[in-house]
C-alpha cells in the first residue's frame, strides 16, 4: 500500500515500492528501444519566455530563484527568468531546435525524467512526477503514418504493464476544428477549451459557455455537442459525423487522418483503441491527432496517457519541424497500481543470497563467495557479524531476501532456501537460484 507523502504533491516509495515503479520504467524503455526509439535527456529548467510561448498554465509553473534573491516579482514577467519545466514536450522541441544539424530526421526519441507542475495535489495529481514520453519529429514535413505508428507503440508499451483493461480514446483537432469552421464558429480554439471541460462540468454547463462566451447559438450549440457524442470502437463514426451534414475541407482531412489511426488500430491492436470526438485536449499547439488514455474501471483517476501531432511547436526561422507524440504519466500510473495493490514485487529488495558468517574472521572468504555469485548475475550481500545463524536468518527474512548461504569449517557450502526450510549441497562457481528467484519479479494481483 503507498504512503502519504509527508510533503504533499511530492511522493516517495519505500523500496519496494520503489521496484514496481523500476518494473515499469524498464518495460516502457525496453518497448521503446524495441521500436527503434533512441533515449534522450533535457535540462530541468527552461526559460520562462520558452515555457509559456504555447498553451496557458502559467499559473502552474515554478519559478526558480536563489533564496537571496529579491526580485521575485519582476522574474513574473522577465521571459528569461528560469523556472521548472511542467512536461518534455516544450523543453524536447526547443531541444530539437538547438541539435537539428546533429540529428537524422525522422528522429524517434523517448525521454523518462520528472517534471514539475503546480497543481492541487489529488489522487493522479502531484508537483513532482515523471513522465515516459515518445515522439517522432521530422524536418520540414512528418508523414501522417507516424501518428498511426506512436498510438501502436504506446498500445503495446501499456499492455505490458500490471494495469487493467485502457483505451486510447483519440480524436483529430483539424476534424473538430473544421467542424466548428463549418457551422460558423470562427473562435475554434475557444470551442476546444469549452470542450475540453466537458467531463468535469456536463453538457449543459458547455453549451452555456459556447453561447455566453463564444455567441454560438442554440443550434450551434447543440451540434459541437452532437460531435462531441460520437464514440466508437471502429471507423463507424465517418459516416455518423456526414451525417451531420456540415460540409468543410479540413473536417474532411481530420477525418480521414482519424479514419487511418482507427482502422490500423481495429487491426493491430484491437479493443484498445476508440475514436472519441469529445477528446479536444487543453494545449494550444496540437494541430492534428490528439490522444488520451483511461484505465477502464478507474475512469475518475483521469488520462494516464496523452499527447497528439504538433506541427509549429518547433522552428528555426523558416524551418519547421513538425512532431507527433504522446506521454506516460508514470507516476499516476504507479500511484494507482500501489493504492490499489494492482501488482506487487516478488520480494523487497533485490538481493536473492545472504552470505553468513561463521566468525567475523571469514568476511574475507565470505566475500570470495559473494564475488563469485555476483559475477554469475546474482544478487549478493554478506552479513555483517558472526552472530548465531538463527539471528542471521532473521535478519535476512526481515530484509526479504530468500536464501542464505552457509560454509562450515571444511570448506562444505550448502544454501538453505528460508521460506521452505529446504537445506542443499551447493557449489559457488555453479549454483543458481531458479529464474523466478534469481531477479525480483512484479506481478499482478487479480
Amino acid at each position: 500500500m503507498a504512503r502519504s507523502a509527508s510533503l504533499s504533491g511530492f511522493p516517495e516509495w519505500l523500496p519496494q515500492e520503489r521496484l514496481v515503479e523500476l518494473h515499469v520504467l524498464d518495460t516502457l524503455r525496453k518497448t521503446f528501444e524495441l521500436h527503434g526509439f533512441s533515449s534522450i535527456e533535457t535540462r530541468a529548467v527552461e526559460t520562462v519566455g520558452q515555457l509559456l510561448r504555447k498553451g496557458e498554465i502559467d499559473k502552474e509553473v515554478y519559478g526558480l530563484s536563489r533564496l537571496q534573491d529579491d526580485d521575485g516579482d519582476a522574474a513574473k514577467t522577465d521571459p528569461n527568468a528560469l523556472a521548472l519545466h511542467f512536461d518534455l514536450t516544450v523543453p524536447f522541441a526547443r531541444y530539437v531546435v538547438e541539435n537539428a544539424g546533429y540529428l537524422a530526421f525522422p528522429f524517434r526519441r523517448y525521454q523518462i525524467q520528472k517534471v514539475w507542475r503546480g497543481e492541487r495535489p489529488q489522487e493522479g495529481r502531484a508537483r513532482e512526477f515523471t513522465q515516459a514520453d515518445i515522439d517522432v519529429v521530422g524536418d520540414g514535413e512528418l508523414p501522417f503514418r507516424y501518428d498511426v505508428e506512436i498510438a501502436l507503440v504506446i498500445a503495446e508499451a501499456l499492455s505490458a504493464l500490471p494495469i487493467p483493461d485502457f483505451r486510447l480514446r483519440i480524436n483529430n483537432r483539424k476534424l473538430a476544428e473544421g467542424f466548428y469552421r463549418g457551422i460558423g464558429l470562427t473562435d475554434t480554439a475557444g470551442v476546444l477549451r469549452s470542450i475540453d471541460k466537458l467531463e468535469k462540468i456536463g453538457a449543459g454547463k458547455v453549451a452555456e459557455l459556447l453561447k455566453t462566451e463564444l455567441g454560438a447559438t442554440d443550434e450551434q450549440a447543440g451540434l459541437a455537442l452532437q460531435l462531441a457524442g460520437i464514440r466508437t470502437e471502429d471507423t463507424s463514426f465517418v459516416d455518423k459525423v456526414r451525417a451531420l451534414g456540415v460540409k468543410d475541407d479540413l473536417l474532411e482531412e481530420g477525418l480521414g487522418e482519424l479514419q487511418q489511426v482507427i482502422e490500423a488500430a481495429v487491426q493491430r491492436a484491437p479493443g484498445k483503441v476508440v475514436a472519441d470526438l469529445s477528446i479536444a485536449r487543453g494545449l494550444d499547439y496540437y494541430t492534428g491527432t490528439v490522444v488520451e488514455t483511461v484505465l477502464v474501471g478507474h475512469e475518475q483517476l483521469g488520462s494516464i496517457c496523452s499527447g497528439g501531432r504538433y506541427d509549429a511547436l518547433a522552428s528555426k526561422g523558416n524551418r519547421k519541424f513538425p512532431g507527433v507524440g504522446l506521454s506516460i504519466g508514470v507516476t499516476r500510473l504507479v500511484s494507482r497500481i500501489l493504492s490499489q495493490e494492482l501488482a506487487t514485487a516478488s520480494r523487497a529488495v533485490p538481493t536473492a543470497v545472504l552470505v553468513a558468517l561463521n566468525t567475523d574472521d571469514s568476511w574475507s572468504a565470505a566475500q570470495d563467495i559473494a564475488a563469485q555469485l555476483r559475477g554469475r548475475g546474482i544478487a549478493t550481500e554478506v552479513a555483517a557479524k558472526a552472530e548465531k545463524f538463527g539471528k542471521q536468518i532473521k535478519f535476512a527474512d526481515r530484509r526479504g531476501i530468500p536464501f542464505v548461504w552457509f560454509t562450515d569449517d571444511d570448506g562444505k557450502h550448502q544454501v538453505k532456501d528460508i521460506r521452505s526450510g529446504e537445506q542443499v549441497d551447493a557449489d559457488p562457481s555453479s549454483w543458481t537460484p531458479s529464474d523466478e528467484d534469481l531477479h525480483v519479479r512484479v506481478t499482478t494481483t487479480d
